[in-house]
């Protein structure tokens, strides 16, 4: 039943290239950026929409708003869409959501969703505190039903291109240099960095962890995760603390949690992330299901507002 499903070719959606932007882009250019992209969004949804698919092109539609901050549109296939929510270059601390299976840039209204839930939480709880949500939709998600979603493939092809934004990160965040005459100890520091990644996205983060050190992430949050290749924390490799969650209600924890070679590749991600093995921070999640962890009013959207704002003391765990 599977492997046909994953056979499945979406229709082709006529759509414009991404918009050019500056090179390297800094914050100063990021307003410039942001018109760019809506521009594109105004664009891919004209041309959606003489092509007869009402759906894309009402997504389309949305994203070029004027209130939305793109800092990376790209309407062609599944889509692709990086989203700012807050003031990125002021930013002490940032949030950086990495969705799992099933997004793209028809669903990516839910995603957005969670996005906004943490920011206007962390806005709330830490006022002073100056944040910023990125919703990161950089990469082809699987779909659930699939063959795909079994495999590690989509993930090692995701990881580099999370490397990169994460970099680009402290570009985009640099401050400027103190006036020569500033006390010592006067630059301020880059924004922590914490990335929050559900479902298959906790696979992106684990292949992509290795390889942050150094660019600021502080905390690693998997939530909803069916495992993540590794064997345990530590097999990650990386300075971060580990976090994972997982809802009472979620259906991740009917899934068998094993690998296994199949016809070259690896079937399965191995180790359960909640589980005493695996040596992750567990964190209390509440009665959730898979889709819930960035519901208002929760308990693992209140314990991910701590991770990010760095109350690790105040994180209830499971």
């Amino acid at each position: 039943m599977v492997l046909p499903l994953s056979a499945a070719v979406t229709p082709h959606i006529p759509a414009p290239p991404p918009a050019t932007l500056p090179i390297p882009l800094t914050r100063t250019a990021l307003a410039t950026a942001y018109a760019a992209n809506r521009a594109d969004a105004a664009e891919a949804a004209r041309m959606a929409a003489a092509d007869g698919d009402t759906s894309r092109a009402a997504a389309d539609r949305t994203l070029a708003s004027p209130s939305r901050h793109l800092l990376r549109f790209d309407a062609r296939g599944t889509g692709q869409v990086t989203e700012v929510l807050g003031d990125l270059a002021r930013a002490t601390r940032i949030a950086v959501l990495v969705p799992g299976s099933d997004t793209t840039l028809d669903t990516y209204a839910r995603f957005h969703t969670a996005a906004d839930s943490l920011y206007r939480r962390l806005t709330h709880e830490q006022p002073r505190t100056r944040t910023a949500v990125v919703a990161w939709l950089g990469y082809r998600t699987p779909a659930t039903i699939s063959a795909t979603v079994l495999t590690p493939g989509r993930a090692d092809r995701a990881a580099p291109h999370l490397r990169a934004f994460v970099r680009e990160l402290r570009t985009l965040t640099a401050r400027p240099r103190p006036h020569p005459r500033a006390r010592p100890g006067a630059r301020p520091k880059p924004p922590a960095v914490s990335l929050l990644c559900h479902s298959y996205g906790t696979v992106v983060c684990a292949r992509a962890a290795p390889t942050l050190t150094g660019l600021g992430v502080t905390d690693i949050a998997l939530v909803g995760s069916p495992g993540t290749g590794a064997d345990s924390a530590t097999a990650l490799h990386t300075s971060a603390r580990v976090w994972a969650a997982r809802g009472a209600d979620d259906w991740i924890s009917d899934v068998p949690h094993v690998r296994a070679g199949l016809f070259g590749t690896d079937v399965g991600f191995g180790t359960d992330p909640v589980s005493p093995a695996f040596g992750a921070r567990v964190f209390a999640a509440g009665p959730g299901g898979h889709s819930d962890y960035f519901t208002p009013g929760s308990a693992s959207l209140a314990n991910l507002a701590r991770i990010v704002l760095g109350e690790t003391t105040e994180v209830t765990r499971a």
